[in-house]
């Protein structure tokens, strides 16, 4: 690896780590195949659209979304790292766990779109969230279209994730990595972490 490319490794690797509280896994395997100058402006361009997503949507529709992303493109990297982030946000919000755990989340993995669909849209629904539902279904319809271009001004930020996260997902099938911690900044929260894993063990889904 060149000087160039282990810096700006360690540029993102910081940003992370400052951010969410660890060093995600995913930013080597970034920079080794769109290479360090083209990994510093893709992740400019596409994080700055990401947190304004963020801050339209909210935490909990943000991740929710970019977990079925994730689900159907059967990338178990951003699936577990989303999906941690999704249940964080939601016991952070709403006080008790999202219906299905990250591993429940994660193993609907490489199931057929349609019961994909159901049964991350069951737990929307079960989790009180279903003015989030319209927003689930049009992601997944956009993650199956052969053309992901925006057809109404409320696709642009739906096709955005879409294609942030189909890259993503793609990098990190290819390279093969194992899934990190949650991507939020509620990682940081330890006191929120104990809670989710206290209520999660006690859980039965």
């Amino acid at each position: 690896m060149s000087a160039l490319r282990r810096g700006v490794t360690g540029m993102l690797e910081s940003l992370g780590t400052r951010r969410w509280g660890y060093p995600p896994r995913l930013m080597a395997p970034v920079v080794a195949q769109l290479g360090a100058v083209r990994a510093l402006c893709w992740f400019g361009w596409n994080m700055r659209r990401y947190e304004h997503t963020m801050a339209v949507f909210g935490p909990v529709r943000t991740y929710l979304l970019c977990v079925a992303i994730s689900v159907i493109n059967d990338c178990e990297y951003c699936t577990y790292a989303y999906a941690g982030a999704l249940e964080l946000a939601y016991l952070h919000e709403h006080g008790r766990l999202f219906p299905l755990s990250e591993h429940a989340i994660n193993a609907l993995r490489g199931k057929p779109p349609a019961a994909i669909r159901h049964c991350l849209n069951k737990a929307t629904r079960a989790a009180g969230l279903r003015a989030d539902t319209w927003w689930l279904n049009r992601t997944i319809t956009l993650v199956l279209a052969p053309d992901q271009r925006p057809t109404d001004p409320e696709d642009v930020r739906l096709c955005h994730l879409v294609k942030m996260f189909s890259k993503l997902n793609a990098i990190a099938i290819a390279s093969g990595i194992t899934p990190d911690e949650a991507p939020t900044p509620l990682n940081k929260n330890a006191a929120l972490r104990h809670r989710y894993a206290l209520l999660r063990g006690n859980a039965t889904t």
